[in-house]
């Protein structure tokens, strides 16, 4: 038996090797693609920080001239993944907040708390498709934001064929699911298929509660919710779910 990780990639693939460390066996089926959008720098602007709320917002500046300016800003990351990131990426003042955009504003909004907020403008490298406009939000606070796309997930219309032929022979006993796009792209996939019902008739497991609307509308009712929006939370409902592996 194995678990299933739409994740795209490569956090698939450190998803996959988190998994295997404890004792599953995986199989993978990254459900969105990752494509950089060109970032049209404008050397005379002035930023007084940097909003990231996805690391593939920080990998789509990989050998972009900006990046070496936006180095020396501060660094608002969503969570301790996308910080990793962004440390990894060479920023050295990044502020972390706790796994949803709403509690990066508040970290946003405290830590300019007494100062102008107007002195620059925020950057927020943002994905094309958002569910929230944190952007939007951060302007009634006072805030200038300038929003630029840096990124976009491309939904995949299929399903490997390895993957169809283990739910096909009942080889799959949950499913990973880390954003709302991912998970109904898996859906309109397994659809594609033919394979929806035995699908979704198995352990769904959701990043957040927002991500676990997707497949329970579609008609899954073993659905597990992380209680905090990050992967060791979401490991700890797969457990929930199955119960512990036996590590090998």
């Amino acid at each position: 038996m194995a678990l299933l990780v739409t994740r795209p990639q490569p956090d698939g693939d450190a998803t996959a090797k988190a998994l295997r460390a404890k004792g599953y066996d995986v199989l993978l089926a990254p459900m969105l693609r990752f494509e950089p959008v060109p970032f049209p720098d404008d050397p005379d602007a002035h930023y007084t920080g940097v909003i990231v709320t996805s690391a593939n917002a920080l990998r789509a500046l990989d050998d972009q001239p900006v990046l070496a300016r936006l180095l020396k800003l501060p660094l608002f990351a969503v969570g301790k993944h996308t910080a990793r990131k962004a440390q990894d990426a060479g920023f050295s003042d990044v502020i972390v907040a706790d796994g949803d955009a709403a509690k990066l504003r508040i970290k946003i909004r405290d830590t300019f708390s007494g100062k102008d907020k107007r002195a620059g403008a925020l950057l927020y490298l943002a994905g094309a498709d958002l569910s929230r406009d944190l952007a939007g939000e951060l302007r009634e606070d006072g805030f200038d934001v300038v929003m630029q796309t840096a990124y976009r997930m491309v939904p995949l219309p299929s399903l490997p064929a390895d993957v169809c032929d283990a739910f096909a022979a009942n080889r799959i006993e949950a499913v990973l699911h880390y954003s709302r796009r991912s998970a109904r792209a898996f859906i309109d996939a397994t659809r594609t298929s033919g394979i929806e019902i035995s699908a979704l008739a198995i352990p769904q497991c959701c990043l957040s509660e927002a991500v676990s609307e997707v497949v329970r509308e579609a008609g899954a009712n073993q659905v597990m919710v992380a209680r905090k929006p990050d992967e060791k939370a979401l490991l700890e409902a797969l457990d929930r779910a199955l119960g512990p592996a036996k590590v090998n």
